[in-house]
């Protein structure tokens, strides 16, 4: 059974939050690991379209349509709300953030 792709939108929370990553990456790791990092993080993102159901549904939101899912990459949590119209990727976080940190995903409007 093949789904139908659907648009995937990005809040403001996920770009700041992105922008953020990738500085520190720098700043870290260097130009060639953080480019290597970006192209990851871009990939996951835009393949969500098509794969969004491949992902788990996220722990600390729990809902009982599991609207909420993430991507676990590397040391990230890509947060995404799936709707009947289009993907919703809600923010990145860090893996060891706290759960409230996490669960304020769930307010963020699109």
């Amino acid at each position: 059974m093949a789904l139908e792709p659907k648009e995937v939108v990005s809040s403001r929370n996920y770009e700041v939050h992105l922008t953020e990553i990738l500085e520190y990456s720098l700043e870290t790791f260097g130009y060639v690991q953080t480019q290597k990092y970006f192209t990851k993080i871009s990939q996951s993102v835009e393949n969500l379209g098509s794969y969004y159901t491949y992902y788990p549904p996220c722990r600390h939101i729990p809902t009982k349509s599991r609207m909420y899912r993430n991507i676990i990459l590397d040391a990230h949590l890509i947060i995404y709300r799936v709707t009947a119209a289009r993907i919703e990727v809600l923010d990145i976080v860090h893996g060891a953030s706290s759960v409230s940190k996490i669960r304020a995903a769930r307010k963020i409007r699109l």
